[in-house]
């Protein structure tokens, strides 16, 4: 249980946090969410006692474990696997202890190394390790490739997989879909589903959101308000809130306006004296119910193209991937030792599709199946191996990729990039720009040095906006922009009249965007049929964790599969107990179902105790099923060995 009593929390003279008192309780997992800025990494600083509260109580059980993703990754020549099995210290000091011992021949050192992996459950320790590599999307093949060959990106994910290996009663996560493709949002999905400690998630991927968090921790305006249930709930208590103290403070200024008049019209006459003393009382100790004051709705948007002809860019026959002349900074995906130099690299192959106006596209696959390189190919940046390519005559391309936002000048501001691309424009003009991307009065001249992730990608997608593309090519345009400048991009590109082609871990922004799936996998593009529930079926299908698809409502994918002897006792008993399970887990759903349609009654907000019994009921659930599934993937496995 982690209790904050008045607690306040400062950065110099700005005031984050003020006057929090919430108690949160273990087995939950709640989303923070809250604008940048707003206090939401400092309080994770706080509760892993790098920062000190600057008023009040922050209470934490004795002897703790916390688990939280490092910043930054040093440069090791430790193999990935062994740096992610690092995060269980005490299992990987024994398993280093059993290897130096074996290469002295000390055999009692040996038998005390064993004994002490027995102690510690450490057997299995490596194979948690691969899978947690696996589900993250590092291929078998770099395991045992130093951490030092990974890109930036990559060592975000080793990063995550070593948290996740640290065994812990809290686990701290900021932002951990940044960096993940969808793939790997899935499996991460489920992951925390079947944590047993208490999860604490900063993120603005409000699907990511929605499939995690029993409960909501919103930060505004200094003050920390928690809601029961996933994001989605969240939205719907905090506008009944809003509703409920706009009436209530109408209401409060309607009383105060009818007991002042009465003072004004009898404070003066001796007969009425003594009942407008009362009053004068009774308006002193009215509550001071604040007015709902509308916060600024972030819009942006891309200009209708200067030109928008029909058939943009038309691939044929295509084979796609890179040169043997052609050096790159890093491999496909950023993934070390994958590629010979001395030979083509063909990503893709027979690639055929035309783009045309009005398309919106998104691309789905596997991790390193070859998406960057189709996005990189369509953009021109990578010629054809073979076949052809052909733009129109006025195609015109907004490219956004993670260079895009790192290729932004340091010590230059933001009228300066803008600038850079039309020289002759007049300042006030770019100014006009800017205020319509959140950069208003002098922060459009404020360098970019000291701006936010989201601020600097926030710039780069301006900077495409400028130029009036007709066609746009996203590859994961929202990491690190928060949840209103999510929204605002995706109503901006749901109007775009232009072609968009999308690759992102945001479900929600697919959703709203995209009609049309690409799915780029083993070496072809083709077009998907079927919606995100139908790619993580497919995504199972192909043998990737986890076995349910990340939206399904039963673990049971296929019939369960008749074993070779029909007379083994064990099997039948896992068969009895498969069906005890589907019955459990649809039971659950119901339950979670009634829970759902308390928690939409307006009219329970009022009743706080009910609100957290139904919180716990609905987390308890939650931890219900997530154990029986993975109960139900076991018997499943052994039934198909069987």
């Amino acid at each position: 249980m982690i209790s904050f009593r008045d607690f306040a929390l400062r950065r110099g003279s700005l005031r984050l946090l003020s006057g929090v008192d919430l108690t949160l309780h273990a087995g939950w997992r709640v989303g923070v969410i809250g604008r940048n800025g707003c206090g939401k990494s400092s309080l994770f600083a706080a509760i892993r006692g790098e920062l000190e509260a600057d008023a009040g109580d922050l209470d934490l059980p004795t002897r703790l474990r916390i688990a939280s993703v490092a910043q930054e990754t040093p440069s090791l020549p430790d193999p990935a696997l062994d740096f992610v099995l690092s995060g269980d210290r005490a299992v990987h000091q024994a398993i280093r202890a059993e290897a130096e011992a074996m290469q002295a021949e000390d055999w009692e050192a040996v038998a005390e190394a064993h004994h002490r992996l027995e102690e510690l459950g450490g057997y299995d320790a490596g194979a948690r390790a691969g899978r947690l590599l696996h589900g993250l999307g590092f291929p078998a093949t770099t395991h045992q490739r130093p951490v030092a060959e990974f890109s930036g990106g990559w060592r975000v994910r080793l990063n995550l997989a070593r948290a996740l290996m640290t065994p812990s009663d809290l686990l701290l996560l900021d932002e951990p879909t940044n960096h993940l493709d969808l793939d790997a949002v899935l499996w991460l999905e489920q992951w925390l589903l079947k944590y047993q400690g208490t999860l604490l998630l900063i993120s603005h991927d409000r699907e990511f959101l929605d499939g995690v968090s029993t409960h909501t921790l919103h930060l505004h305006e200094g003050r920390a308000r928690l809601y029961v249930g996933d994001y989605t709930a969240f939205e719907r208590q905090r506008a009944e809130h809003l509703r409920q103290q706009q009436i209530a403070f109408e209401k409060e200024q309607a009383e105060r306006a009818h007991l002042q008049s009465f003072i004004d019209r009898f404070r003066a006459k001796a007969s009425k004296a003594r009942q407008a003393q009362s009053r004068i009382k009774r308006l002193a100790k009215l509550a001071g119910t604040e007015a709902v004051r509308a916060e600024r709705a972030l819009r942006i948007e891309f200009a209708e193209p200067a030109k928008l002809p029909f058939s943009l860019i038309r691939l044929e026959g295509l084979d796609a991937g890179y040169r043997a002349d052609a050096r790159r900074s890093e491999p496909e995906d950023g993934l070390p030792g994958e590629h010979d130099a001395a030979a083509d690299v063909v990503v893709l192959r027979q690639v055929g599709f035309a783009l045309e106006a009005g398309d919106r596209v998104a691309l789905l696959g596997p991790n390193g199946a070859g998406k960057s390189t189709l996005v990189k190919t369509l953009v021109g940046a990578l010629p054809p191996l073979s076949g052809e390519r052909a733009g129109h005559p006025d195609l015109r391309i907004g490219y956004f990729a993670q260079h895009t936002v790192e290729s932004l000048r340091e010590g230059a501001s933001p009228i300066d990039h803008l600038r850079d691309i039309a020289p002759d424009v007049a300042t006030q003009e770019f100014r006009d720009f800017l205020g319509r991307w959140n950069f208003p009065g002098d922060r459009a001249f404020e360098p970019v040095d000291h701006f936010s992730g989201g601020e600097r990608a926030r710039l780069a997608l301006a900077l495409i906006a400028w130029r009036r593309p007709n066609v746009l090519l996203l590859d994961e345009p929202t990491n690190h922009l928060d949840l209103d400048m999510r929204e605002a991009l995706a109503e901006a590109l749901a109007v775009f009249s232009g072609a968009i082609v999308l690759v992102s871990h945001d479900r929600h922004l697919i959703g709203l965007v995209c009609d049309r799936f690409w799915r780029v996998a083993d070496g072809r593009v083709e077009e998907f049929d079927g919606d995100l529930d139908g790619y993580a079926a497919w995504l199972r299908s192909r043998g990737a964790e986890p076995r349910r698809e990340a939206t399904a409502a039963r673990p049971v994918a296929v019939a369960t599969p008749r074993p070779a002897r029909s007379d083994d006792r064990q099997l039948r008993r896992h068969r009895t107990r498969l069906e005890q399970i589907e019955a459990r887990v649809a039971a659950i759903e119901a339950e979670t179902g009634a829970i759902a349609e308390r928690l939409a009654d307006p009219t329970l907000y009022s009743d706080s105790l009910e609100l957290a019994r139904l919180g716990q009921a609905q987390a308890g659930l939650a931890n219900e099923r997530a154990t029986l599934e993975a109960e139900w993937e076991s018997l499943y496995a052994q039934l198909e060995a069987g």
